[in-house]
């Protein structure tokens, strides 16, 4: 059996075991400390934003971010339904209901369009969206420039879902940026990772050090334990925060390795009938192509499926993933408003993430091209 090829494995630097044996050398094992501090200098210095939160994860960011919102049971806020469940789960922790938006077919993200047509009708219904919230999928930058001109002309704070997107700019701007808060996410299959964790950033310093607040337990400035709101556990400790400080040495480093990664499959797969990738349409976006992604289109493949090729994958111990199911057509969301086109559900159908490990080998890369030419080749494209 051929060695197993992940699809985004965690990479380390070589720097990060200084910064968490510094936690150990100086006993500060306890869950805040030097580490933290660094990691969101690093952070809001990088992304360009005044101050960063660093947390237990980008879950735990974007429920932070709704609860400073002052979102409420029966609220409504407007969410990506093309996600992963994270970006929704969050809403629904404090009683209140998504409405699940569609994407456009370019960026495969929130559809302007479709958001303001949403806005409108939930407005007519007497129920103004308290928050919205868009995400850029698989690095790739959303409508972000129109989605925060209709965001602003109703009036609505945007929270930026950018878990998958660090480095990721669009008119050479920080994705997370652009809306009120900006969420990131250091899991262990994203670009830069802390095992797990994750961070909330802003411009609006006073929002962040209220999530800070939120994310000690709400304890108050007292000599005893005083707490006058809820509070959560959703602080990052300071020795994760240690692998964070090394990891961003490397972060502009493996973004250009996954780029490379996608350039080299584009080159290899270029012409294929029914094989299209997820790409920069024009030269304001800039991704950082967390994760390679191509649709299958079975009409121009002679039948030949995104599953086909998932499977075949699979037989070779590569690892690869279809694209996320809309939460539309998940059960716990399933009754949720929904405004869409059917985007997302064809993405669904079609689409397949290809391993994009930033130390991804070119053996590794090639086993992966050679096994989705022979599936092709296994039904040769009629003339």
């Amino acid at each position: 059996m051929s060695q197993k090829i992940w699809l985004s494995s965690p990479h380390m630097g070589g720097t990060e075991q200084k910064y968490v044996q510094e936690a150990f050398d100086t006993n500060w094992i306890a869950p805040l400390g030097p580490n933290v501090n660094g990691f969101e200098k690093d952070l809001a210095n990088y992304t360009g934003v005044k101050a960063a939160s660093a947390l237990s994860s980008g879950t735990a960011a974007i429920h932070l971010a709704l609860i400073i919102l002052g979102v409420k049971p029966g609220d409504e806020v407007l969410v990506s339904s093309f996600t992963f469940s994270g970006s929704v789960n969050p809403i629904t922790y404090l009683g209140a209901i998504p409405v699940l938006i569609d994407s456009e077919p370019e960026t495969w993200n929130m559809c302007p369009e479709l958001m303001e047509l949403a806005i409108k009708d939930r407005i007519s219904k007497g129920k103004k969206p308290k928050a919205i919230i868009p995400v850029h999928l698989y690095g790739m930058p959303a409508k972000i420039e129109k989605i925060m001109e209709i965001a602003n002309r109703y009036e609505i704070p945007v929270i930026e879902d950018a878990a998958e997107a660090l480095g990721s700019r669009y008119k050479n701007k920080a994705l997370g940026t652009f809306g009120l808060m900006g969420v990131l996410s250091f899991n262990g299959n994203k670009i830069i990772t802390t095992s797990s964790g994750g961070a909330l950033i802003s411009d609006n310093e006073e929002l962040m050090e209220k999530s800070r607040f939120l994310a000690q337990q709400a304890r108050d400035n007292a000599p005893h334990y005083q707490h006058t709101e809820i509070g959560y556990n959703y602080r990052m400790s300071n020795v994760i925060a240690g692998i964070g400080r090394g990891q961003m040495e490397v972060l502009d480093k493996h973004m250009a390795l996954r780029r490379e990664n996608f350039k080299f499959y584009k080159s290899r797969l270029a012409g294929i009938e029914g094989i299209s990738f997820l790409e920069e349409s024009d030269s304001d976006y800039f991704s950082n192509y967390w994760l390679t992604c191509i649709l299958v289109d079975p009409e121009k493949t002679n039948g030949i499926t995104r599953e086909d090729i998932r499977l075949a994958m699979e037989a070779e111990s590569i690892d690869t993933r279809p694209l996320w199911k809309p939460m539309h057509l998940q059960p716990v969301f399933k009754d949720c408003p929904y405004y869409g086109n059917g985007t997302s559900e064809d993405l669904f159908d079609k689409g397949l993430c290809l391993p994009s490990s930033s130390n991804l080998t070119p053996e590794d890369k090639s086993r992966v091209v050679n096994t989705i030419l022979s599936v092709l080749q296994k039904f040769p494209l009629q003339k």
